[in-house]
């Protein structure tokens, strides 16, 4: 045999020790113990993780190799991994290194999702290159396929295997048996098969020492079904398909347009959100995680894994500008499905199904990241009035008209039901775009985000059939609601635009007033409104607070937002400023993970990430400053 195989029980839940050049983003410091008792297991600061996925469920596995997060069979499923949030005990899947290793590099392949890290250790050097089957249609394979490749060089390389699956709030353990070469785990309809390229199943609770020698790599491959039969795939044939899967997503990159900047950081905002757009609705998915904290220690830990119209629109016009239309169509395929027994209201969440989003609940025993509990599934913002949410669709509506698309009719009925809805009630308060779990209020950013609403329907009727009435209707409310915002909602000393009605707070949503058209971009009040919110909300560089710290009725502080310094981006740009939008576009991009990859915020004094991670929302903010810098660029050279 080229690969030799050692039966060892685990000793304790530490993962194997791996040191390497200092990361960009600084780790979780461990709490202390006594020197004479081995480490408490700690994950790795978010960060350092890196999305493996496949458009039904993604995997978040650290620099060591380990599987710490993975729900099946879908993003909002129950995690079977789950020692980011529950510790050891939850479940892991480690393919690494033995013993002490140094990091050499880990990068994406290519503009693909396959991930690669290479360690060198004891002489040689150990690669796991990973990757989710995406594209399964029209060939009998399961729905979910991971495969982990590790392959050495220069020598042979000493592995650990751990594969410890555990299943939800109470890490059920499974009912095991061998199949053929697999190691099956079933808990009722759920069931995952590990097999590996040596015939060598591993059995459950152990880790399995390897050496692996140079020119015969090991393949591990997890098959994940749900109600199906649990298909065996081949080892050496679910390497091929992941070679495949790295053809197909070059060629869906090589797509975009070529003549976006920062074009590399743009294609993996753009893979990344694509890889969180649940393929069996269109969904797109906000992260797929849950309860990693806003601030680390406390209560400000939320479930993502669920779709917000408002964040999916931004999304969809971030691909539609960018030249992938296929996307947009699935979403808004998506939204008349999932929106069709709450219409004309547009929910402010909906499942990837598009049911009703579960109540929020507390894992009971969860220590949750670095302590931050509760963890909680659910979410309930769902039930809240979002004004907001109708002019992010509408304005997505009215991108893929400017393209030269007709909308069908459903959606265009659709669009005229939520342009109605937001007719009838602008006047009334609302939970505004954060989610504020406090009284409603006459939140600024959503009166203007009601006017692009009815802007936007107003400019898509004229090319879609629309009645006088109810035209006539849009229009008068569009103009009520202008008048109004501009009388309200600006504070007459300083001159620019406000959080509430009658307030001195700013809000850092709205940097996109440049966009929406009730003001001129060179207006005093736009430049003046994006000004006040860069000084006044500042967090030291190009970072914002997204509103004053401590105004938001909960315990403990947050972070910088990262998608309004994306904001801010797009502001300078429009405003005409855009040598101080390219200054704070590559300040931005220097935040990034060594993967490329943000979360929904960052410590200012650490430049840690925090939140949910990956967030569609930060990625597609930053797709829209590079599309607002073009446009700038096309502008200053009259194009």
């Amino acid at each position: 045999m080229s690969i030799a195989f050692e039966r060892k029980p685990r000793p304790s839940m530490e993962e194997p020790s791996v040191t390497g050049p200092p990361k960009r983003h600084p780790a979780v410091a461990p709490s202390p113990v006594p020197t004479r008792e081995p480490r408490p297991w700690q994950p790795a600061a978010i960060a350092d993780y890196g999305m493996l996925g496949d458009t039904r469920t993604a995997a978040l596995v650290s620099s060591k190799g380990s599987v710490d997060w993975m729900c099946a069979p879908a993003f909002d499923g129950e995690p079977i991994f789950g020692a980011l949030l529950g510790g050891t005990e939850a479940g892991q899947f480690v393919a690494g290194p033995a013993g002490p290793a140094h990091l050499l590099q880990r990068h994406y392949r290519g503009n693909t999702a396959t991930l690669e890290t290479t360690w060198s250790a004891g002489g040689a050097r150990l690669t796991l290159t990973e990757a989710m089957v995406a594209e399964v249609s029209g060939a009998l394979l399961p729905t979910t396929l991971l495969v982990r490749r590790l392959t050495a060089h220069g020598g042979p390389a000493a592995a650990v295997v751990r594969f410890t699956p555990r299943l939800g709030e109470t890490h059920r353990v499974p009912r095991i048996s061998r199949r053929a070469r697999d190691l099956v785990c079933e808990w009722g309809p759920l069931a995952i098969a590990l097999g590996s390229s040596e015939g060598c199943p591993l059995p459950d609770g152990e880790e399995r020492t390897l050496v692996v020698q140079p020119g015969n790599p090991v393949t591990l491959v997890l098959s994940i079904a749900y109600g199906e039969p649990l298909i065996h795939v081949d080892p050496e044939a679910a390497w091929h398909l992941v070679l495949e899967d790295e053809q197909r997503w070059e060629a869906w990159s090589g797509e975009v347009d070529a003549d976006i900047p920062f074009r590399g950081q743009v294609l993996r905002s753009l893979l990344t959100l694509r890889l969180l757009t649940y393929s069996p609705s269109g969904a797109p998915v906000a992260a797929p995680t849950t309860s990693l904290p806003e601030n680390p220690g406390g209560i400000r830990n939320w479930d993502y894994r669920f779709a917000w119209p408002r964040d999916a629109s931004i999304g969809v016009a971030a691909f539609l500008h960018a030249g992938k239309t296929d996307v947009a169509r699935n979403f808004f395929g998506w939204l008349l499905h999932a929106s069709r027994l709450q219409r004309p209201r547009l929910p402010a969440l909906l499942t990837l199904s598009g049911r009703p989003v579960p109540r929020e609940h507390e894992l009971r025993g969860w220590p949750g990241y670095v302590g931050s509990v509760p963890v909680r599934t659910g979410n309930g913002a769902a039930g809240q009035h979002q004004l907001d949410g109708y002019g992010w669709v509408l304005d997505a509506a009215w991108v893929l008209v400017q393209g030269g698309h007709r909308l069908y009719s459903e959606t265009w009925r659709a669009m005229r039901g939520f342009a109605d809805r937001v007719a009838a009630s602008w006047a009334a308060p609302d939970a505004g775009i954060w989610e504020i779990r406090d009284d409603a209020a006459h939140h600024v950013h959503s009166k203007l985000m009601a006017w692009l609403a009815l802007d936007r329907a107003l400019r898509i009727g004229a090319t879609h059939h629309l009645g006088a009435r109810q035209r006539q209707r849009w229009l008068s409310a569009r103009d009520q609601l202008g008048a109004e915002v501009r009388s309200l909602g600006i504070d007459p000393v300083r001159g620019t635009y406000t959080r509430t009605y009658g307030s001195a707070d700013l809000d850092a949503a709205l940097l996109v007033l440049p966009l929406i058209g009730l003001e001129d971009p060179d207006a005093d009040v736009v430049r003046q409104t994006v000004d006040a919110v860069r000084a006044e909300l500042g967090a030291g560089g190009p970072l914002l607070y997204r509103y004053p710290p401590g105004q938001d009725g909960l315990e403990g502080g947050e972070g910088a937002f990262l998608p309004c310094s994306f904001w801010l981006v797009q502001a300078l740009a429009l405003t005409g400023r855009g040598g101080e939008a390219v200054e704070t576009f590559r300040a931005l991009l220097d935040l990034a993970s060594p993967l490329g990859l943000f979360s929904e915020e960052l410590d200012p004094a650490s430049g840690a990430f925090l939140g949910n991670y990956p967030q569609a929302l930060t990625h597609a903010a930053l797709v829209q400053a590079a599309l607002a810098l073009r446009e700038n660029s096309n502008i200053r050279n009259g194009n």
